[in-house]
């Protein structure tokens, strides 16, 4: 438990390097040089063009990537996160200044706070999603007990191998800590600040804040929220936002909520669309489900919907299967968001306080119909062939390249001048990637660049983790083709 959070230090708009448009919000606003936007507008500006952001594009959400625009993507996926998160922090900050908790200013900086820690959410996750964060952690557990490993580390100095903490990050691997990672370091804007975002977003991306060694991650299936790597980052973030180890960012909440409102219901409108899943049938057994044991909760909902439907059948509206579950999707999301605030407002003093534990909307009124919908995704979608295959294709391309890059690099006194097999698959690894992995790591503003060789074990596997988690589906499978010798261009 921590002492009751204050919305001043968790809407911190500080950033690790000072930024000179800060002070732009200084002149008056009549003056042309007045900047209109808050710190978290700003933050949502230095990110959405960027290079990891449009990866996303090329990265599955369930389905493989289709020759079809319907399919989700991780970007479109995000993209209405984002935009769900601006609506629901807009409603959580009208609420609190009703409550006259909150400023109108700070209305609109939790909206544009919920809405940039919603288009970053994924952005660590590795190739072939949330698959792909296992294939890594089984394949470093694997390695880190064989006799490779250890003939490895017998060549680096004490202080320069593997500590406990160390090897969970890769056995536990998490997208969530290499989000924080890509935003603090990995997408170089001009220093090794990253793109310099303000404490209040990187503290709400901290999903899971806590490191891979504690109870807590041991509690919560592996999952973590950052590096050894970031650790005093994140000591610094919760010293300016006022948050400890194992309390979340309220925000932090909501931003869970969003994303599960989105992936709960689009996942399925693509199977729909795809012809894998018969609405009609599973809306009437959803519709007798929730009537039958839920006291009547739903009956409005569902006599407005079934009156859209007839309408739309009389109209001969074309696609007709998928736009009755578009319909459903409105009102349905429209039902969760309301229960989200509703389940925040009457958890608000505990969230304040550190002790809420649970999920909004696990927790909400509407739970019943969630559990319908994960049944659907469960039946149509995760045991989908073309799923599955993604899957085992992931698995072949992620440990093919992770043995590929893993053993020639990790050796101590590595020769890197090109000529070299090493040195060769060196040269493939992202430039932005190995001058964060070979910077010096003492906070001067003077850029010295280490020899590869004076890198520890450490920093090398997360050069490759970095290069590996960060390929886009298309191009892992690409350069696994012509790694193995089976794609020349």
């Amino acid at each position: 438990m921590c002492k009751k959070l204050d919305w001043e230090k968790l809407l911190c708009g500080e950033r690790e390097r000072h930024s000179y448009s800060k002070d732009d919000n200084k002149f008056d606003i009549g003056d042309e040089r007045y900047d209109h936007r808050n710190e978290f507008d700003k933050d949502y500006d230095r990110i959405v063009y960027s290079s990891s952001v449009r990866r996303l594009q090329d990265k599955a959400q369930v389905f493989p990537l289709q020759e079809n625009d319907f399919t989700r993507t991780r970007l479109t996926h995000s993209i209405e996160v984002s935009a769900l998160g601006r609506s629901l922090g807009y409603a959580i900050g009208k609420w609190l200044q009703h409550k006259q908790q909150f400023s109108n200013e700070q209305t609109t900086e939790i909206s544009a706070l919920l809405q940039v820690a919603a288009i970053i959410h994924d952005l660590g996750n590795p190739p072939f999603g949330h698959y792909g964060e296992e294939v890594i952690g089984n394949w470093f557990k694997n390695w880190f007990s064989s006799e490779q490993y250890k003939d490895i580390e017998k060549s680096y100095d004490l202080n320069k191998r593997l500590n406990n903490q160390q090897k969970s990050d890769f056995i536990n691997f998490e997208g969530n800590a290499q989000t924080l990672r890509i935003v603090s370091k990995l997408q170089i804007l001009n220093d090794r600040y990253g793109v310099n975002f303000t404490y209040g977003t990187l503290a709400t991306i901290i999903k899971y804040p806590w490191n891979s060694e504690s109870n807590m991650c041991k509690n919560n299936k592996g999952k973590f929220g950052y590096f050894s790597s970031e650790q005093d980052l994140v000591e610094r973030i919760q010293e300016k936002t006022g948050l400890i180890d194992g309390v979340k960012h309220p925000v932090t909440f909501l931003l869970e909520a969003v994303d599960d409102m989105a992936y709960l219901v689009a996942d399925i409108e693509d199977a729909v669309k795809k012809g894998i899943l018969s609405w009609d049938k599973e809306y009437n057994s959803i519709k007798n489900n929730l009537l039958k044991n839920t006291n009547d909760q739903y009956k409005d909902i569902f006599e407005k919907l079934d009156e859209k439907n007839k309408k739309s059948r009389e109209n001969k509206i074309p696609n007709t299967e998928l736009v009755e579950f578009q319909n459903f999707k409105v009102f349905i999301q429209g039902l969760m968001f309301k229960s989200v605030v509703k389940t925040f407002k009457d958890n608000y003093e505990e969230i304040m306080t550190g002790k809420y534990k649970g999920e909004l909307l696990k927790d909400s009124k509407v739970y019943d119909i969630i559990k319908e919908l994960k049944r659907l995704a469960r039946e149509y979608c995760f045991k989908n062939k073309e799923v599955m295959t993604l899957e085992l294709v992931g698995d072949n391309v992620i440990k093919g390249l992770l043995n590929k890059f893993v053993n020639p690099l990790a050796k101590y006194n590595v020769d890197i001048d090109g000529k070299h097999y090493e040195g060769k698959l060196y040269e493939l690894i992202s430039s932005n990637f190995k001058y964060v992995c070979c910077l010096n790591k003492e906070n001067t503003e003077k850029v010295i660049l280490r020899d590869f060789n004076d890198i520890g074990l450490y920093e090398r596997l997360l050069l490759i983790t970095d290069f590996i988690s960060g390929m886009t589906d298309s191009y892992a499978v690409n350069l696994y083709k012509k790694l193995l010798g089976v794609k020349l261009s």
